[in-house]
Order: C-alpha cells, then structure tokens, then sequence
C-alpha cells in the first residue's frame, strides 16, 4: 500500500514562494506517474503538473506553466513542487497522487491520494 504524505504549505502573499514535498513515492509500474493537483473551494480538482518517472518527462497546466516545477528525489522517495510568483487564484488544498502510465498519457485517474495541503496566497 502507497501512502502519500503532503508538506510545506502555508500563507504566503502574491509574488511570493513554496515549496510542497510529498513523501511516501514508490517507482512501481502502477506508480510512475507522479503528480500534484489543487482544489479551490467551490471549484472541480484539477491536474497542476505531473511527472512521468521512467523518463523524467513533465507536464504543466497552462495557468501554473513557468512559474510551478515539479520534481522527484529517488533516493529520499519524495516528490516536490516548487511554486514561484504566487498568484491568490492559486489558493486550494494541494494534493500529491501516484498512477499508472494511463494516468500522466490517458487521464486516468492515479491510484494513491494524500491527504493534501492548504497553500492560501494573499493579494
């Protein structure tokens, strides 16, 4: 069983930075895709960045796209997003989650879940 823990989030102001780990990652065939997605309040879940382990190849969200990276350490089993120039409309629960190859190519919904991280950005 993958448990996913979820760290780092906070207050901070519009323009400003953080960064969420998420421990608890495996490299298992229902577990390559790596990902990060938000919920603001009143809003459907959506995708933020997601990354395929095999190959290390990323995928953005248009609205977080130069401004979001995610990463993986292999060697301490986390997963991390850096989220620069903090917008208020990026205020939602953060959750990691884990899937399958159909999860980062054909939308399938990950296996494992945490149990997500408030991050608020204030104007």
């Amino acid at each position: 069983q993958v448990q996913l823990v979820e760290s780092g989030g906070g207050s901070v102001q519009a323009g400003g930075s953080l960064r969420l780990s998420c421990a608890g990652t495996t490299y298992t065939r229902s577990t390559f895709c790596l990902g990060w997605f938000r919920q603001a309040p009143g809003k459907e879940r959506e995708g933020v960045a997601r990354i395929y382990t095999p190959n290390g190849q990323t995928y953005y969200a248009d609205s977080v796209k130069g401004r979001f990276t995610i990463s993986q350490d292999n060697t301490k089993n986390t997963l991390y997003l850096q989220m620069n120039s903090l917008k208020p409309e990026d205020t939602a629960v953060y959750y990691c989650a884990a899937g399958s190859y159909s999860t980062c190519f054909s939308g399938v919904s990950p296996n494992f879940w945490g149990q997500g991280t408030q991050v608020t950005v204030s104007s």
